[in-house]
């Protein structure tokens, strides 16, 4: 069966309706769970599920889901009691109790499990697929279940949404202005259940909390907005979904959770290198525009400091003489200079660099920063003139016209430095 043919199946419509609907549900309730620093709990309620889902099929005698269903929420909040307990009567550490919790029910369930493919009832065929998720047996009673679940989880955050980011965000404060805590996180506690336990058919027990977890850890390398957070942790959970359920499907026998987590990982893994601000290809490229930056300025100040020893600002220099003033490498200057010339700060004549009107104003502007701040570290701060330096060097870097206008106004009306040197009058900078 062709792509299209398989996206026009109603029998896959109907999965690929339930799977987007539960991947909604898991991918906003999990950015709470993320911002509570609560994955490994996630991780413990999907594993400690499986004993629920086996209890539920041994109830019913069949793979009813609402049986499944009931016995996953019923394990999953066992779960959640057993962690509390025993951290609230022993000293053990919350991951230590997490990896216990996790370790024990998924060892009963596989137990459960393998008694009851043992047990000689036909009905049990399939089961095993709740471990590693099979979106593809979904039938239409399934995909109401676990879509009606995935509404209530949406229309919970919908209605409470401050709340719970006050909970999420600042717990104390959260409780010192008035709001009942402990039953927010309850609230919050058993939405994460519902969404772990929506998930095992379509992801499975084991890679449940991948769905729950990452696609808010991706998200959070978009945005620092918690509502579109929300949007693009659900955004990205559906995509995932999709695909990896459109692929298990295409491939008969394929687990579905595995493609759903492939998926998800590479988005994951796009957005850790690839997000605008917080990826780290484009923190990389922040970095080395500031560094490529600073070059040019320090160069500027070079130029202006030997204009301003002999007063000439018309006359050219050449690298030897800018090196005079500050150590660079020979081919850092180079491309310094280069670039100073494209951007329209530097004109080459006869081997020798002279400040444009606009490399005048620039070189000036970073100069008369420098020398304020030396003012404002020598005069606030009771610095001695010959330890200001530095402190300066840094800074002149990362002041904008706000910055200076509280400096002027800290300071007053000044004409010079604590080396008696003459501060600049802002002229402006093109």
């Amino acid at each position: 069966m062709s792509w299209v043919e398989l996206v026009y199946d109603p029998n896959v419509q109907w999965v690929l309706g339930g799977t987007a609907l539960l991947s909604v549900g898991a991918g906003i309730t999990g950015v709470y769970t993320f911002l509570r620093k609560r994955a490994l709990v996630g991780d413990a309620i999907a594993h400690s599920i499986l004993p629920g889902v086996c209890a539920g099929f041994m109830v019913s005698g069949q793979k009813d889901p609402l049986y499944l269903m009931i016995g996953a929420l019923v394990a999953g909040w066992l779960a959640l009691l057993f962690m509390d307990l025993v951290l609230a009567k022993t000293k053990l550490k919350p991951d230590t109790v997490t990896a216990l919790v996790l370790s024990f029910f998924f060892a009963v369930g596989i137990v459960m499990l393998t008694r009851i493919q043992h047990g000689g009832a036909g009905s049990q065929s399939g089961l095993e697929a709740f471990l590693f998720g099979q979106a593809a047996a979904m039938t239409s009673y399934d995909v109401y279940i676990y879509g009606s679940i995935a509404l209530v989880l949406i229309l919970f955050v919908l209605l409470f949404y401050h709340q719970f980011r006050l909970v999420s965000f600042d717990r104390q404060y959260a409780a010192a202005i008035g709001l009942p805590v402990r039953f927010i996180e309850f609230v919050l506690s058993s939405m994460t259940v519902l969404a772990v336990a929506s998930g095992i058919q379509a992801v499975g027990v084991v890679l449940m909390s991948a769905l729950l977890i990452t696609p808010a850890a991706a998200a959070r390398f978009w945005t620092d907005k918690l509502s579109a957070m929300l949007v693009v942790s659900a955004l990205i959970a559906v995509v995932s979904s999709l695909s990896g359920t459109l692929i298990s499907a295409q491939s008969a026998g394929m687990p579905t959770g595995p493609w759903i987590i492939f998926c998800l990982t590479l988005i994951a893994l796009g957005s850790v290198f690839f997000a605008p601000g917080k990826g780290m290809i484009g923190r990389e490229w922040k970095a080395f525009r500031t560094r490529r930056r600073i070059l040019g300025e320090n160069i500027l100040k070079a130029l202006y400091h030997l204009a301003e020893s002999d007063g000439n600002f018309e006359k050219g220099r050449s690298e030897a003489e800018v090196l005079s003033i500050r150590s660079f490498r020979m081919e850092e200057l180079r491309k310094g200079l280069r670039r100073l010339e494209r951007d329209g700060y530097l004109v080459l004549q006869n081997n020798h660099w002279h400040l444009s009107e606009s490399g005048k104003s620039y070189s000036r502007r970073i100069v008369r920063f420098h020398r304020l701040w030396e003012l404002y570290l020598s005069t606030r701060l009771n610095l001695r003139p010959d330890h200001v330096h530095e402190g300066a060097e840094a800074m002149e870097h990362l002041i904008d016209t706000e910055i200076e206008a509280l400096l002027l106004k800290e300071l007053g009306d000044v004409d010079f430095d604590p080396h008696a040197s003459p501060i600049p009058k802002n002229q402006g900078h093109e």
